[in-house]
């Protein structure tokens, strides 16, 4: 009699085969759960999220690429902003850990290092790997020695969280196409009364020669800053063409 393959048959010992043929079908089960599971994961880790075209009616700026450096550095800079005076308001102090976010080819970024000296550090954060190529051979060619270039990504600088003294911010918050995920990522890097010192050109001031889209208003600051942990503490108004507002954490900010 032909044997029918859709039947079991019954055999001595089945149920012992049975159960290992089971036992193997669940580890193979589980191995692929917990091999697929971290690859998706990552994926999606990986994946940042859109970009911005507008935050809190604001329209973002584009970057300014490494293409345009030489103007950061322009002979002119000193009489048309006040540069000296800008960095005397920090208030920078020797061992202190401060950062220059978005900090291009270095024109802060040196002078802060100058100031927390030997046994303080800069964090000089730029998403252009170009940009902080022309940081290092300028701060190589000074022999300065106490920068730490940090290459970031669109929604985070990769700063230490709770050991930053100061993060400065030059005309470069209102470029960010993430501004919620930049700003929680720096409220963790600040030290408890760290600050954020944010500069902008004065939207308000029809006189300064800057394009519309890379000026901001108070107002437009105080719509985006507060809501996302940040509290005003001190306004500097001594600068030609620019507001210099200072942010520590709030904490009594409620995380979203």
């Amino acid at each position: 009699m032909k044997s029918d393959f859709r039947r079991l048959r019954p055999q001595a010992g089945h149920k012992g085969r049975d159960g290992r043929q089971f036992f193997r079908l669940f580890v193979w089960l589980l191995a692929v759960v917990f091999l697929c599971a971290p690859i998706t994961g990552a994926a999606e880790d990986a994946k940042p999220p859109k970009p911005l075209t507008k935050y809190k009616g604001r329209k973002i700026a584009p970057t300014m690429t490494y293409h345009g450096a030489d103007w950061l550095i322009r002979n002119t800079r000193e009489q048309e902003e006040h540069c000296n005076t800008l960095i005397e308001a920090l208030k920078i102090k020797p061992g202190q850990a401060v950062c220059d976010m978005g900090c291009g080819n270095g024109f802060y970024t040196l002078r802060m290092a100058r100031l927390v000296g030997k046994d303080g550090r800069v964090l000089a954060i730029d998403v252009q790997p170009e940009m902080l190529h022309l940081l290092d051979l300028r701060a190589k060619a000074e022999q300065i020695e106490n920068i730490e270039p940090i290459q970031g990504t669109l929604i985070d600088p990769k700063l230490p969280e709770a050991e930053v003294d100061l993060i400065l911010l030059v005309d470069v918050y209102h470029e960010f196409s993430h501004p919620e995920q930049m700003l929680q990522a720096m409220r963790r890097a600040l030290k408890p009364h760290g600050r954020l010192a944010l500069v902008e050109f004065r939207l308000e001031d029809p006189e300064v020669p800057i394009k519309l889209l890379h000026k901001m208003s108070k107002a437009q600051i105080m719509k985006e800053l507060p809501p996302n942990g940040f509290k005003l503490v001190e306004e500097y108004e001594k600068l030609p063409w620019q507001h210099v507002m200072f942010f520590e954490r709030d904490e009594e900010h409620e995380e979203p």
